[in-house]
């Protein structure tokens, strides 16, 4: 009778240790958390796809060839067609995952030197490097008119001279240099460009900041 006993016990025990076992396992799936949604983002912490307005305002210095350009009259050897810069430009990149493409239009107006206005309309794209940084190129038209040209040169100064304009920029985010609290999603950016007008008859590099929501 006691064997028994000791082996009913035995029994009752080696049933009852794996469903402690599973009891001990088992999770509560009714408190368990969601996976996360897909949250794509652009480097600089922008939605990857869609479309980005942007501003910007950037200042430089432009020099023209002193041959004929686009019906720009020719200036005699030692006088320049050139002034410094101030220019506002409104566009917007299309985020494409590591590229991005773009459109912008500009007004500059000349603060010193023979250049009085210019305005334009380009084209952008690129890739995205780092944190929050841009490279690019870009290809537009841009009309210019100048409120001096050398001494004895005839012609209409308000007349506008228009052209291609070739050029090729990059743009640093904040992220890039240790500012990314600055702002939310790095919503400056330092640009630096170079442009030329009609196939290289002119030099223009600007700098500048953007500001894009």
């Amino acid at each position: 009778m006691r064997k028994l006993s000791l082996v009913a016990a035995a029994a009752a025990a080696f049933v009852a240790v794996p469903a402690m076992a599973q009891d001990m396992n088992t999770t509560d799936t009714t408190t368990a958390a969601p996976a996360p949604a897909d949250t794509a983002t652009a480097p600089d912490g922008t939605r990857a796809f869609g479309i980005e307005p942007y501003v910007a305002i950037m200042g430089g210095w432009e020099q023209f060839d002193r041959q004929t350009v686009a019906g720009i009259p020719a200036q005699p050897k030692g006088y320049n067609l050139d002034g410094a810069l101030v220019e506002g430009i409104v566009g917007f990149n299309v985020p494409l995952g590591p590229v991005f493409v773009g459109a912008e239009g500009a007004v500059a107006k000349g603060v010193s030197g023979d250049i009085d206005w210019q305005y334009g309309a380009y084209g952008r794209a690129g890739f995205r490097a780092g944190e929050s940084g841009l490279f690019y190129g870009k290809v537009g038209y841009r009309w210019n008119n100048f409120h001096n040209f050398a001494p004895g040169v005839a012609g209409d100064l308000k007349q506008d001279y228009h052209a291609t304009v070739y050029g090729v920029g990059a743009e640093v985010g904040p992220k890039d240099i240790g500012l990314g609290g600055l702002t939310g999603n790095s919503g400056l950016r330092l640009r630096m460009e170079v442009s030329t007008f009609d196939n290289a008859h002119s030099f223009r590099p600007m700098a500048g900041v953007v500001a894009h929501f």
